[in-house]
């Protein structure tokens, strides 16, 4: 698309749109959630006026980016679909529909009895009585007055309730669940015991569920419910409790699960904690496991596609290095094939041309690899193939492998001119020079393994979409 000039009003306007009339007249599906919408096809992100979150990556924006990221669309076409009211379609801006101030905290008003909650958990959830009285006696878990909701409640350092979270009892239907208004998500549903231990989850249910599952001495651990994937309440009990250095984070068995738990890690690791692990639910959460004890037919687990195709890409990627391994100049290779890839992201046909597309990029990748290999030999620090393509695969994080085709087709070209940079720089290059461009070749191949992913996963799934918001900007 051609270079548009746009006014500084103008891109204010563009990210004022409210995303929740703009998906709606998409003919996207949208769900309340509580002060939010809850977007179907991508149930990790919500939408509340022109701001959007995606709850499993912890990336959010405004309008414009929004419908870069979802819509693979550049910075000038998404202004322009945003300002669609200068030809004739008129979006709602956020000022027309923006929420009432937020209110103060208030647990909800306590229904005299708990029948209804201890028939559901025990009855539906399969929770354990004496594990459930528990927590009703400490006034953490009781019922609620007016919707006979389970209210799972979160106090501070000094026995104050901060936070409370509902969970509807009717078994009709999708159950109700959300946060009491006013909620600070640092004091979600935590139980403090007196050993190092700390089990991370997110929600109340799949604590309890694990609890029920694993009751041996259960009282001496301690639990923090995450308020989905959050770590704010996890690190807040671990900033409360300076003993807890034996985290383990016990999330769904799910894409959004496992890369919340990847993000995790590397948040705990950067707050110096050493003893982290991972303990995942045999089908698709705790309480799935649990119903599976009972003869209830469970939520089947699901592996994070890109990690489970990861492997398989990376045997491929050492099998091309052999076979590249005789090329004198790895550098001047790698802008040959991105000659032949570029134009192929640039023109939206990635999924048309699949196959040419994973070949040029496992051949950059191969020639990033030899490349750095041979970087590796002049400076005497011989390392072999498979100890590089190891590391590379062990580099891969899911939770940052962020952004649609046109994103990492940028990030590919922004790797090569930075390698561009450095290998054409006069002078002596110093020991800090060579170890910056170790990496740049180590980033490089890795952008190029989470291209190839991408296109082998994803970019086939977009085409209709391209075509859809391509059909509707011709039509403005």
């Amino acid at each position: 698309m051609a270079y548009i000039h746009f006014t500084d009003e103008q891109k204010q306007r563009a990210n004022s749109v409210d995303l929740v009339d703009f998906l709606q007249r998409q003919g996207e599906q949208l769900v309340r959630s509580g002060r939010e919408w809850r977007w179907k096809r991508h149930d990790s992100v919500t939408v509340r006026g022109c701001q959007w979150f995606r709850h499993s990556r912890k990336e959010g924006g405004r309008a414009i980016d929004f419908v870069q990221q979802f819509y693979n669309l550049s910075f000038p076409e998404a202004v322009t679909l945003l300002l669609g009211g200068e030809a004739g379609v008129e979006w709602n801006q956020t000022s027309k529909s923006t929420p009432p101030p937020k209110k103060d905290f208030a647990l909800p008003e306590a229904n005299p009895d708990m029948r209804r909650v201890f028939a559901y958990l025990i009855k539906q959830r399969f929770i354990d009585r004496e594990v459930l009285s528990h927590f009703a006696h400490e006034h953490l878990i009781y019922e609620d007055k007016e919707y006979h909701n389970a209210v799972f409640v979160g106090l501070d350092e000094n026995g104050v309730a901060r936070h409370a979270h509902k969970r509807g009892t009717y078994t009709q239907g999708e159950a109700y669940k959300g946060n009491v208004e006013g909620s600070d998500p640092k004091y979600s549903f935590h139980r403090i015991g007196k050993s190092d231990i700390l089990y991370v989850f997110e929600a109340p249910v799949d604590m309890l569920s694990f609890i029920t599952l694993h009751r041996k001495d259960w009282k001496d651990h301690s639990y923090v419910t995450l308020d989905g994937v959050s770590e704010h309440a996890m690190l807040q009990q671990l900033k409360l409790n300076p003993y807890l250095k034996n985290i383990v984070l016990c999330l769904d068995h799910d894409e959004a699960g496992i890369e919340a738990a990847w993000r995790l890690k590397d948040i705990l690791a950067e707050q110096g904690y050493a003893d982290i692990s991972v303990m995942q639910p045999q089908y698709k959460d705790w309480n799935e496991d649990l119903k599976a004890r009972h003869g209830i037919t469970p939520i089947l687990a699901r592996e994070h596609p890109k990690l489970a195709l990861l492997p398989q890409v990376c045997a491929e990627l050492f099998t091309c290095c052999e076979a590249l391994q005789d090329v004198k100049e790895p550098n001047a290779m790698l802008l040959e094939y991105h000659q032949r890839l570029e134009p192929l992201l640039a023109s939206g046909k990635a999924a048309e041309n699949a196959e040419l597309v994973k070949d040029c990029l496992q051949c950059m990748a191969a020639c990033s690899l030899l490349a750095l290999q041979k970087q590796y030999r002049q400076m005497e620090r011989p390392v072999t193939m498979e100890q590089l393509v190891e590391r590379l695969q062990n580099s891969y994080r899911p939770h940052r492998d962020r952004g649609w085709l046109r994103t990492k087709a940028e990030d590919i070209r922004l790797d090569l001119a930075d390698i561009g940079r450095q290998t054409h720089a006069t002078g002596i290059r110093t020991l800090e020079d060579r170890e910056k461009l170790l990496s740049s070749f180590q980033r490089l191949a890795l952008d190029c393994v989470k291209t190839r992913l991408f296109v082998e996963l994803e970019a086939p799934s977009l085409l209709p979409v391209q075509e859809q918001t391509a059909n509707f900007i011709m039509t403005m």
